[in-house]
């Protein structure tokens, strides 16, 4: 598991190599008590990027915020402890990260925006849709779950036996130390994000069918990520079905074949090819 986390580390650490774009803005917003960092790119239609466990906003979107940034007003944050946004003493909770960042588009006077998110990220605008139905357009779900149970079992057996130890050779710490205010922080922050990983959570299919919510959920094949749990997902957002005798949803749902929780990421042009359409009303037979 050790060797899986420092490919990892070093996976998303490359994905720093084309972010040549500078933003617009890169400063802090105070919201429910936490300094959050933020940086805005490009102008259009606001997009939120919610980055994975553990890393910033270059390491998970480095190669892909130049290309989002054409069409839209791309503002992707740091969540609490990542990055450059200092912990506070307040538990991990996707109800306190969907409300920071309602709090960071209240901030910056934004009625509504798409997000797209990774991993943690993708669950967190997920939990951000359901609580704030009224501030999400549209949602592109990235290698990520709406429960537990979603996960691969060994998946969950590596968040069971993750230690604080094992991050500490690996590009994500050296990231983690180049931007952030108090790099002391890093273990406690460390062991308060495996103890959130760890919990159970489900943020319940019924509530999710309730929303009229366009959702793009893209996977890897080998993702880790049990696909009937996808598909499930992909349903309860008017997914699915026959497709000849009805018209389609605006949902979508990709599997990447070949690619991994891992290398999802680094397919800038793949993801893209996704999100575009989709981001746009493109429809794509």
């Amino acid at each position: 598991m050790k060797y899986l986390l420092m490919v990892l580390g070093l996976c998303f650490k490359l994905s720093i190599l084309n972010a040549q774009l500078q933003p617009n803005v890169a400063t802090y917003a105070n919201t429910n008590g936490l300094d959050m960092y933020y940086e805005i790119y490009g102008e259009g239609e606001p997009l939120i990027l919610v980055h994975g466990s553990f890393m910033t906003i270059a390491t998970t979107f480095g190669q892909l915020i130049p290309e989002l940034a054409k069409s839209n007003k791309v503002i992707a944050v740091e969540l609490q402890g990542h990055g450059h946004t200092k912990n506070i003493e307040r538990p991990f909770s996707y109800e306190n990260f969907a409300d920071d960042i309602v709090g960071l588009m209240d901030h910056l006077n934004i009625d509504r925006a798409h997000l797209i998110g990774y991993s943690l990220g993708a669950t967190i605008a997920l939990k951000t849709a359901l609580r704030y139905p009224d501030k999400t357009n549209k949602i592109v779900f990235i290698s990520s779950v709406y429960s537990m149970d979603g996960w691969l079992p060994e998946v969950k057996q590596t968040f069971a036996h993750m230690k604080p130890e094992y991050l500490t050779n690996t590009p994500l710490k050296s990231a983690y130390d180049e931007v952030a205010p108090d790099a002391s922080q890093w273990t406690s922050f460390v062991e308060g994000m495996i103890a959130f990983e760890n919990q159970p959570f489900d943020l319940n299919i019924d509530e999710i069918k309730k929303l009229n919510l366009d959702l793009l959920i893209i996977n890897g094949d080998y993702d880790g990520v049990d696909l009937n749990h996808s598909q499930a997902l992909f349903r309860a957002v008017g997914g699915g079905g026959f497709g000849i005798m009805e018209p389609l949803s605006n949902s979508r749902l990709a599997i990447v074949p070949g690619t991994t929780h891992i290398t999802l990421m680094q397919k800038t042009e793949v993801l893209l090819n996704y999100i575009t359409p989709f981001l746009l009303n493109i429809s794509k037979k």
